[in-house]
């Protein structure tokens, strides 16, 4: 189910928003956005395509200075160190993370069991992505979005179409929702809310959950869990499937295997003629045959490397690709699937 959205006149949005936008605290630069020629550009197509008032898009994207803490925040590592799985595993399986999960998962139970029975996405892998993301709502965000996406948008050539197609979303869903867009707060790469949903995926994703009547991701629970399994089940969630298997690797293919990427392509049987063996863990290390249901479920070997010790296997069926829609890390996919093992009715 996507939102419905009101269509307002854009001249009333925006005398109500130059009036309430809040920008990072930092002075208005000399030279302001709307002084760029790709500024400008923006708003001649806002004009056109979406019927935004020229002059008052021109004073509200005016009044806005840089936030050079986004760019630094968001810049690839100039020295990114060695990649660890179970250093990124640690900072999301941890007891203060749990506790917060379990205490989240009996409070909203009614909520994430009517989620599960309506879009087939376990309860516990929605608490899994919502407490890696936020922790439940303690860490949304202290950046202003108006402000982030603005300069992510015109300050940082890499990544400048993805910021200028969000800038836009958010323009349009404020408008919508007849709010200001300098009142929107999230993450340094203008995420918003307890699942961190961008302003394209909150206007393609996001449902009212909680039946009254508009979609609020920041105060309204329900809505961030109805959201979060409607996200999952419009990327191709399988009802009643697993998610992965953690195995043992052994054979001459599995450096090809892992090349191959995230997207399940074999089944065990085909793996193995392509070289790789694998089978499952049992107690004390033991390594199994996998049942014959997983072994016939197409699957990405995927490799959880951490420095100095034996690299973790697993394999990754649909629900698992599935995952990395919303965040493109095995690393991410592999510690929401951990957490929610944690959160799952069995650990209660």
């Amino acid at each position: 189910m996507l939102p419905r959205y009101r269509s307002v006149v854009a001249s009333a949005f925006l005398i109500a928003c130059l009036a309430t936008t809040t920008v990072q605290a930092e002075k208005v630069p000399t030279d302001p956005f709307t002084e760029r020629t790709e500024v400008q550009a923006f708003i001649a197509e806002m004009v056109a395509d979406h019927g935004f008032d020229r002059d008052e898009l021109y004073s509200l994207l005016a009044a806005i200075a840089p936030v050079p803490k986004a760019i630094a925040l968001i810049k690839p590592p100039a020295d990114p160190g060695v990649r660890s799985w179970q250093r990124y595993r640690s900072r999301f399986i941890e007891p203060k993370r749990i506790a917060a999960g379990k205490r989240f998962m009996a409070r909203y139970a009614t909520e994430l069991e009517r989620a599960e029975a309506r879009y087939g996405v376990p309860r516990a892998i929605i608490g899994g992505i919502i407490g890696v993301e936020t922790i439940y709502g303690k860490h949304t965000g202290t950046f202003n979005a108006l402000a982030t996406l603005t300069t992510l948008a015109f300050d940082y050539p890499p990544r400048a179409e993805l910021f200028r197609k969000e800038l836009r979303e958010l323009l349009l869903m404020a408008r919508s929702e007849q709010r200001s867009p300098g009142t929107y707060q999230g993450s340094f790469a203008g995420a918003l809310g307890l699942p961190q949903f961008l302003p394209s995926s909150i206007r393609a994703y996001a449902i009212d959950f909680d039946g009254d009547g508009h979609i609020d991701l920041q105060e309204s629970v329900a809505d961030a869990i109805g959201s979060v399994a409607n996200y999952l089940a419009v990327h191709g969630w399988q009802r009643d499937q697993p998610v992965a298997t953690t195995v043992i690797a052994t054979g001459t293919g599995i450096d090809a295997a892992v090349a191959e990427g995230i997207s399940p392509r074999r089944n065990a049987d085909e793996w193995r003629e392509q070289g790789v063996d694998v089978r499952q863990v049992g107690a004390g290390e033991t390594a199994l045959e996998l049942p014959s249901a997983l072994r016939s479920l197409p699957a990405a070997l995927i490799d959880l490397i951490t420095p100095a010790q034996p690299t973790e296997y697993r394999l990754g069926y649909q629900n698992f690709y599935v995952i990395t829609r919303y965040n493109k890390s095995t690393f991410y996919a592999s510690a929401v699937m951990d957490l929610a093992e944690e959160l799952a009715p069995s650990k209660r």
